[in-house]
């Protein structure tokens, strides 16, 4: 209320110095006791039209912050209006020989000019003096529109932790440009230099659609130069595409393998899940809870969460609705391997709509167990396909692996039997059924990414395969969207593979997280585990597709599999199980002698 009443007072002093101002420039104060009358008459009528007019247009109630363009055109609306009402009253209806006329044209735009000087002045010396004395000195680096309003964030906000002393942009059209005060010292190849001169410690990307590669780029250089490497996150993360200071976060490896926007057609997508009935098995997983709260934001009509886990549905119950009360029929608990269970429930709830997620998926498991992943892998999704089909599902969606791409492990098969199966169904049933597929996932549950943090949190050593395995990668986000997507585009039988860019090699992932953590950890070299392979594909040798819809998903016709003929696959997994032991436990001798 004090800053409120305070910005009143400067406006109507405003108007009282604007006033002498244009008497004193134009008459020199030379004016007779009557026009002296009419003078002062004006300026406590200013005052009192400033004071109304400013509390009506809410200039004075909160509406502005101080000496921004929002509340730069609500003062100019509100001296415009005050403008009006004065050249009425003392240039139409008021007599020449009791008030100067010249002074009601020249006033209002000297106190306008006047009344905007001192809020900027008053902005300028709050920026200038409110730093704390420990705030980190930083660079940014991106001079766009991510890198303006960070700075400008930074120097509003007297409680930020960091003070800006340069912009780093690579292109050469802003080398002379000055944000807020702060210049642009250069490109990249500038970057270390202009940290050293300036005494900035930090870097801060800001670039919200950089390239896993800019990103690997920066983060070498700082790192070589002991710098701190921050980034805000891509644009799809930010909220309305606006940056909070709450944004800013230190770079994870997700960043540093890929942050690809994705363009989605969202007409496609609404109109399948909107209103529709949707459920989604292993709802509790990594990939399942995802999609649940993706698939949520288009309203659809009831979704329904099926897991095996209850504590797994507590979790995503609580990240999509806010609370874990476990007490409503859209929230199952059931196993896809019991098919009179999946039967009533998919005739209780009829979803139009299955993104079938559930799934066993660690390979050396499954070679161990290989009945267990025909149980759920196959069997399982053969019962969640009986019981869509039986209760008029228009569109089914199996969640697939790279692996099932020329397969040679358990799980790798067991997927392969499962997009077969489907594919068999969308050739019987009135609804479009498909398979999507795609390699590792960064940051589900028992991945790579969660085993390299343990053991390097645990002092090492980080276990790797082999120095050249590869795998392909994205994240949740990317494959359940890209996964949504390919549903709205999908024909029958296809399987749709999602583009994962270029192979990563692990040890390069190694490398990165122990050189992030600081700390001297040793990397100790397995050997390839049973069943797996040197470098993953996403297509086999067999399979050609082709790009229709959607420039990062592929379609690929796949051989539909006759359920009857399931008996032949599961000997096929246990012998393939034992083969693949076998030839371990050779090789193994084989390098001891």
């Amino acid at each position: 209320m004090l800053r409120r009443a305070a910005r009143a007072l400067w406006d109507c002093v405003s108007w009282v110095c604007a006033t002498l101002v244009v008497v004193g420039c134009r008459y020199d104060f030379a004016l007779n006791e009557i026009l002296w009358s009419g003078v002062v008459e004006y300026m406590l009528a200013a005052c009192l039209l400033q004071l109304i007019v400013g509390t009506l247009l809410m200039l004075y109630r909160g509406r502005y912050r101080t000496a921004t363009f929002e509340e730069s055109l609500g003062l100019a609306l509100t001296m415009g209006v005050v403008g009006v009402l004065l050249g009425m009253m003392f240039v139409v209806f008021a007599d020449p020989r009791t008030f100067p006329r010249a002074t009601a044209v020249l006033t209002p735009p000297i106190a306008l000019l006047m009344m905007a000087a001192g809020r900027w002045a008053h902005r300028a010396l709050r920026d200038r003096g409110g730093r704390p004395a420990n705030a980190e000195r930083v660079l940014i680096y991106g001079a766009g529109d991510a890198g303006y309003q960070l700075v400008r964030l930074i120097a509003s906000d007297s409680s930020s932790p960091y003070r800006v002393v340069g912009f780093i942009d690579d292109s050469r059209n802003r080398r002379n440009l000055r944000l807020l005060g702060v210049p642009v010292v250069g490109g990249r190849d500038r970057m270390v230099d202009a940290a050293s001169s300036r005494g900035a410690t930090t870097v801060i990307l800001a670039i919200t659609k950089a390239t896993a590669d800019l990103v690997r780029e920066i983060a070498d250089m700082t790192e070589a130069a002991g710098l701190r490497f921050l980034v805000l996150p891509p644009l799809d993360e930010l909220i309305g595409g606006r940056v909070r200071l709450s944004d800013i976060r230190e770079v994870d490896i997700a960043d540093l393998l890929g942050r690809r926007q994705i363009d989605t057609n969202l007409g496609e997508i609404a109109g399948y899940l909107t209103d529709r009935v949707v459920l989604i098995t292993g709802a509790g997983g990594s990939i399942g809870s995802e999609l649940a709260r993706q698939v949520h934001r288009f309203g659809p009509r009831e979704l329904v969460l099926l897991d095996r886990d209850e504590s797994a549905l507590h979790s995503v119950q609580l990240s999509i609705y806010g609370q874990g009360l476990l007490n409503t029929p859209d929230i199952v608990l059931a196993d896809i391997r019991d098919s009179k269970a999946l039967s009533e429930i998919f005739a209780l709830h009829r979803p139009e709509v299955v993104f079938h997620a559930a799934a066993l998926k660690h390979l050396p498991m499954l070679e161990q167990y290989p009945e267990e992943g025909w149980k759920t892998n196959v069997i399982g999704t053969l019962n969640v396909l009986r019981a869509a089909e039986a209760n008029g599902c228009v569109r089914f969606v199996n969640i697939s692996t790279d692996k099932a791409a020329d397969p040679t492990s358990v799980l790798g098969k067991t997927k392969q039997l499962a997009e077969q199966l489907t594919a068999w169904y969308a050739g019987r049933s009135v609804g479009t059924y498909l398979s999507v597929r795609f390699g590792n996932v960064l940051g589900s549950r028992g991945s790579m990414l969660d085993t390299f943090t343990t053991q390097i949190e645990a002092g090492g050593p980080v276990t790797v395969t082999h120095p050249d395995v590869t795998r392909f990668f994205m994240t949740i986000p990317e494959a359940c969207e890209l996964t949504i997507q390919a549903a709205a585009i999908g024909e029958p039988g296809e399987v749709l593979v999602l583009d994962m860019g270029e192979p990563v090699r692990i040890l390069d992932v190694a490398k990165r997280l122990i050189a992030q953590s600081k700390t001297h950890v040793e990397i100790a070299f397995i050997g390839l585990r049973q069943g797996e392979k040197l470098h993953e594909t996403l297509f086999g040798a067999d399979e050609s597709g082709q790009y229709k819809g959607h420039p990062l998903i592929c379609h690929v016709p796949v051989e539909p599999l006759e359920p009857r003929l399931l008996q032949k696959g599961s000997t096929s997994l246990v012998d393939m199980s034992r083969l693949s032991q076998s030839i371990q436990t050779v090789g193994a001798l084989a390098r001891s002698v």
